[in-house]
């Protein structure tokens, strides 16, 4: 394979992710309105003339994402020609690029007519799905070298009903944790795992309540994910890809849970720990994704070698 395509691919993959921390930035330090209401122009113009760091975080953000969003072009069209064979390339390549497109259109309708804390929350979520496609190509063209049967696993039902609830699961906490950043309730709640240690019981304001409500989706999230690890590691230890990418799928979900408490434990004053915790959870979604490519696989090959043995039996 194209050695050229390997390090497009893995630039690339870094870009994406460049794009979620940058959009988390940009929310975290309250620079949406850095450029004013002008897009994809600052203030109306090509150079701005006030500098200020809200300009910088948002410009920079700007720059990064349409950057990125050329690399992506760039790579479904090198992927679609080079290894366009495999079953996925096609709609990975679609899909990534017209979900970083989307994404760009959400960010550029926020700044010129503004959109509310849900409608802006979808906006992490639909960059994501864009980083996974990016992710799956990436991968895709390192697989494209190496027996196709390692990267095949037979995936029962038991472990596909983990596999896609996980991922859809992950979306839902996914959503709730940016909602809580677009609606400044990363301090609501001043301690952790509870709310507040002097007023225990219930959330008594909206703000405590997604706080709150999120802490709980995510540590049902680790819940499932330790308990789905446990079940592959003791029954299907075979299924080595498998196994691994739950165990992947355990630390990073166990990291995401560590860095959201040390987010609440330090007041939100170190900024690095809060991009972790966006870091944490894209690479999360990115192990569940492929999962599922290996699960689509799975249940392909099933398919393919059932019509193989109705056909060999009516022979």
């Amino acid at each position: 394979m194209n050695k050229g395509l390997k390090w497009f691919a893995i630039i690339t993959t870094i870009g994406m992710l460049l794009v979620l921390l940058g959009g988390a930035l940009v929310t975290k330090t309250e620079s949406g309105a850095g450029c004013g209401d002008s897009w994809p122009l600052c203030h109306g113009e090509l150079i701005p003339s006030n500098i200020t760091f809200e300009l910088v975080v948002e410009l920079s953000h700007r720059l990064v994402s349409g950057s990125v969003g050329f690399l992506v072009l760039i790579l479904s069209i090198w992927t679609w020609k080079k290894i366009g064979h495999l079953r996925e390339t096609k709609f990975l390549s679609i899909l990534s690029f017209s979900f970083l497109v989307i994404q760009a259109l959400i960010g550029a309708a926020a700044v010129m007519w503004g959109q509310s804390s849900t409608v802006l929350a979808l906006h992490f979520g639909i960059s994501l799905i864009s980083f996974a496609a990016v992710l799956l190509l990436t991968l895709l063209v390192f697989e494209a070298d190496q027996d196709q049967s390692k990267t095949s696993p037979i995936i029962d039902k038991r472990i596909q009903f983990h596999i896609i609830g996980l991922i859809l699961y992950c979306y839902v906490v996914v959503y709730t944790g940016a909602l809580v950043r677009h609606k400044n309730a990363s301090l609501a709640c001043p301690d952790w795992p509870i709310c507040n240690f002097n007023q225990l019981g219930l959330p008594t304001q909206l703000h405590e309540w997604i706080q709150m409500g999120h802490r709980l989706l995510a540590g049902l999230l680790f819940i499932w994910i330790i308990y789905a690890t446990y079940i592959v590691i003791r029954h299907y230890s075979h299924q080595t890809t498998v196994k691994w990418s739950f165990m992947i799928a355990a630390i990073l979900v166990s990291l995401q849970v560590i860095s959201g408490a040390f987010i609440v434990i330090t007041k939100l004053e170190f900024l690095f720990i809060a991009l972790l915790h966006a870091f944490f959870i894209s690479c999360l979604f990115g192990v569940l994704s492929y999962l599922v490519l290996l699960l689509t696989r799975s249940k392909y090959n099933q398919k393919v070698n059932q019509e193989s043995s109705t056909k060999s039996a009516q022979i």
